[in-house]
């Protein structure tokens, strides 16, 4: 597991954030970050004083980093691309969590690396991380400011004739008295489009490229589900509430899900990244075989 305690032995009056800046080589910003988000603590009892006086061991919560062999499919001094496989979470949610691409992107490149967009754990393809705090900052904003194009490839259910341009607005799902982690269509949301193109028809299925020309959490995945052609092996969208809470609370089996959803997982792949960045411009392309596993699918 990534969290590990490590014991910070010290026998000297010292302030607990200057003691966490000798330890750890960072910045006072981010030791006080640390004390806050109660990673730090003595005897059993947290410590939450950032000025607070230290003179014996202290416990701290740690990030360690530990690799599964996952390298980067392209770097250059300031960021890195990997090709995430379905499966592989992109930050941990909690203590508790374990392997994660944030274990590859800071055991590579050290603490001050970090991902600069968000992709779901069953989604595969390519994530964008920061080498350094400067370049984080700059990618994100590049995100923000739509300077960075992003491509999927979705294997959907039914016959897509034409492409589409859905803009529908996005907004979170308040009425949590059923199901939870799920955004619907709503007037009263955030603009959302997705440009949606058929690239081949397999009968009952279609692969389709799916561009999103905003940044909606699920946006690929209710767009779709609200034109009726959800994603293949999707238990949220275009199932029913009672699959999509067995589901969430891990009591869906795998040949339920693939009864119920056509698939053991989402099929949606994050296939290309296109973007400039100082005097070069960049687009990268997925290496894996995700058309592979739409063929066991199809066939």
């Amino acid at each position: 597991m990534p969290f590990v305690k490590k014991v910070i032995q010290n026998d000297r009056p010292i302030k607990l954030f200057k003691l966490l800046m000798d330890e750890f080589g960072i910045s006072l910003r981010e030791a006080q970050k640390m004390i806050d988000t109660q990673k730090i603590s003595q005897n059993g009892h947290l410590l939450k004083e950032k000025g607070a006086v230290v003179t014996d061991d202290v416990e701290v919560i740690w990030f360690e980093p530990r690799s599964q062999g996952l390298g980067p499919l392209f770097e250059t001094m300031d960021f890195a691309i990997f090709d995430k496989p379905s499966g592989v979470m992109v930050h941990p949610r909690n203590r508790e969590s374990g392997y994660t691409l944030v274990d590859e992107v800071r055991w590579h490149f050290g603490d001050g690396a970090n991902i600069a967009h968000r992709l779901d754990k069953e989604t595969s393809g390519l994530v964008l991380c920061a080498k350094h705090k400067d370049a984080e900052k700059r990618l994100k904003g590049m995100f923000e400011s739509k300077k960075i194009q992003k491509s999927y490839l979705a294997l959907v259910r039914g016959d897509l004739k034409e492409e589409l341009f859905i803009d529908e607005p996005i907004a979170l799902n308040r009425d949590y008295s059923r199901i939870k982690l799920k955004v619907i269509i709503d007037k009263e949301g955030k603009p959302a489009q997705t440009i949606v193109r058929p690239l081949e028809r397999f009968g009952e299925y279609t692969l389709v490229e799916a561009i999103p020309l905003t940044g909606r959490q699920h946006q690929i995945r209710v767009h779709l589900f609200h034109v009726k052609h959800p994603i293949v092996g999707d238990p949220i969208y275009g199932v029913s509430t009672d699959i999509a809470i067995a589901y969430l609370d891990k009591e869906l089996s795998k040949d339920e899900r693939i009864s119920h959803t056509g698939a053991d997982r989402l099929m949606l792949h994050a296939r290309a990244l296109e973007f400039g960045y100082g005097e070069s411009r960049y687009k990268i392309f997925s290496k894996q075989p995700f058309l592979e596993e739409c063929m066991k699918i199809i066939s």
